[in-house]
């Protein structure tokens, strides 16, 4: 299992509508609205590296709000 962090900038405005829609695609585990350099932050898991990927990419990206991403793969050193 791969876990990483998303970190999400969105336009003004949207990051609450950003986390919710976010929070329901199946690999989410948790969406946050925050405050600072970042507007959301989301935990995600996958079974690769390449599925975490897919997801970022092909549903993560196409939420509607979503100026940048990006991915912080968790580590265990």
């Amino acid at each position: 299992m791969v876990q990483a962090y998303i970190l999400i900038q969105t336009e003004v405005g949207k990051a609450s509508t950003v986390a919710d829609l976010i929070g329901k695609i199946p690999g989410i585990v948790q969406a946050e609205d925050v405050t600072g350099p970042y507007d959301v932050i989301v935990r995600a898991q996958a079974d690769t590296v390449d599925d975490l990927g897919r997801m970022v990419v092909a549903k993560v990206q196409q939420v509607d709000g979503i100026t940048r991403t990006l991915t912080c793969p968790v580590v265990h050193l």
